[in-house]
């Protein structure tokens, strides 16, 4: 039997020289853990040990730093991490060293654990934010079917109880083929599913929003305009702990402030960072838009008024105030509508803090 010599791996001096060093780098680190030092492995392998473990973050399940044991855990964003760009070598043993090096130093960016609660909070949330995503998938699938056909609803506003009579009466008689009937049939009947699903979940947000830990906080966020509670149970559960941020460091977090790449003298700024949490970050931008129009406070917004402190609706009051007058403002100057609105929405990011960090 013939062996085939590209099968076979010799390890190379280099190689072998490398791996010899980070065993002895390794040894270096464990041999002063007794003297204060960290070391970064797997919560798995702990038991009593006076360590401090840190570790990427990625996996999907979450439990491992509430499950340490009673020891402090640290859980690093691996964004945040420095590493020089010089280093092409990747092992266990050097990502677990290099975590040392920076929990020693301070240099690592801790993420926020969520609670049980608060992750199952958030798990439905993101539960509605799916069905929101195939409801518009849904219906334009069967939209474009109709258009496909030459069938345009000019009635009104579409998804509305008439435009549902047009698309059962004069629609689907209208499609020639018994085909193109039963791929209405199935293409509305996915439409009603979903939005019954979409439904079932805006009752069981309000219900949790209404009687729950967050509560308080919907109430607070509700007297800013476009904050409803769906939107403001929704930034509640996903940003968790308000208080590790600031009026400008909030905007940053959700990614609403633009890109910089400046030296010297030159400063130059591109479109926006759009980091951190996708669903957060499009929330505030659909609710920025509703500042765009005269500010009135209508029984909808006095209704959410009178479940919030007094405080709180004074803040709420001058934040709208404050965002009509800057979407005016950008009017004047004649920016783009989109533009403003990202500036608005990051603004209203800073509102939204104020208003989570007031004491109840």
């Amino acid at each position: 039997m013939r062996t085939d010599s590209r099968t076979r791996s010799t390890p190379s001096p280099a190689r072998s020289a490398s791996n010899r060093s980070d065993t002895a780098d390794w040894e270096r680190v464990i041999g002063e853990i007794s003297s204060g030092e960290y070391l970064a492995v797997h919560t798995e392998h702990l038991a009593d040990d006076p360590l401090t473990p840190g570790h990427h973050t990625g996996h999907p399940n979450p439990t491992t730093p509430r499950d340490s044991y009673g020891i402090r855990c640290q859980v690093a964003a691996p964004s945040k991490l420095q590493r020089p760009s010089g280093d092409r070598v990747k092992t266990d043993a050097r990502d677990a060293l290099h975590l040392a090096r920076l929990l020693r130093l301070g240099e690592v960016t801790a993420v926020a654990v969520p609670t049980l609660e608060q992750e199952a909070a958030r798990d439905l949330v993101r539960a509605r934010e799916d069905a929101r995503s195939d409801l518009m998938r849904a219906r334009h699938r069967l939209s474009k079917l109709l258009l496909r056909h030459g069938l345009v609803y000019s009635g009104g506003a579409a998804w509305t109880a008439k435009h549902e009579a047009w698309l059962t009466h004069e629609a689907l008689p209208a499609l020639p083929a018994r085909a193109s009937r039963l791929t209405f049939d199935a293409d509305h009947d996915a439409v009603l599913t979903v939005k019954a699903r979409r439904d079932r979940l805006d009752a069981a947000i309000e219900q949790m929003a209404a009687q729950g830990e967050y509560t308080d906080l919907v109430h607070r966020l509700g007297c800013l305009r476009g904050v409803s509670t769906l939107t403001a149970f929704a930034l509640a559960v996903e940003i968790g702990d308000w208080h590790r941020f600031t009026g400008n460091s909030i905007g940053s977090f959700i990614g609403l402030v633009p890109s910089e790449h400046s030296s010297g003298s030159s400063r130059t700024q591109g479109p926006i960072t759009k980091t951190g949490n996708t669903h957060v970050r499009r929330l505030l931008v659909e609710a920025a838009w509703h500042h765009r129009a005269r500010y009135v406070a209508g029984a909808t917004m006095r209704a959410r008024w009178d479940l919030a402190p007094a405080e709180a609706r004074a803040r709420g009051d001058a934040g709208n105030r404050r965002l009509h007058a800057r979407w005016v403002t950008f009017l004047e100057r004649r920016k783009s509508s989109t533009t403003a609105n990202v500036a608005v929405a990051r603004e209203l990011a800073g509102w939204c803090w104020s208003l989570a960090v007031m004491d109840a």
